[in-house]
């Protein structure tokens, strides 16, 4: 059997696919049910900010998880996810020790407490 070779990877693909899986993990942990047609909008404005970038920052970006994790707070803002569930996220965030999320979810926890 021949061994498939896969094309080369595309950094802002994976940075899509992370932001996907990081409001996917966001919600599920939460319990709440995911806001599909923000959370699109908020992919979409992360593949648009991301790529009207000089492809060196864009580089930058792809490697280092602050930059990623900037973007993906932007990105999340900008779509209006933070308007989503404002009021229970928020009331989950006040007792954040209780929240079964990693330390860089603060991200966008913080947004809600703004």
């Amino acid at each position: 059997m021949a061994e498939q070779i896969l094309p080369s990877s595309d950094p802002l693909l994976h940075l899509r696919e992370e932001f996907r899986s990081h409001l996917e993990t966001f919600y599920a942990r939460l319990k709440l049910a995911p806001p599909y047609e923000s959370v699109e909008k908020a992919i979409r404005t992360l593949t648009t900010t991301v790529h009207a970038l000089p492809k060196d920052e864009q580089a930058r970006i792809a490697t280092d998880p602050a930059l990623q994790w900037q973007q993906f707070r932007q990105a999340f803002e900008a779509s209006g996810l933070v308007k989503k569930h404002r009021g229970i996220i928020a009331g989950l965030a006040r007792n954040r020790p209780a929240l079964d999320l990693p330390p860089e979810f603060d991200h966008f926890l913080g947004l809600f407490s703004a």
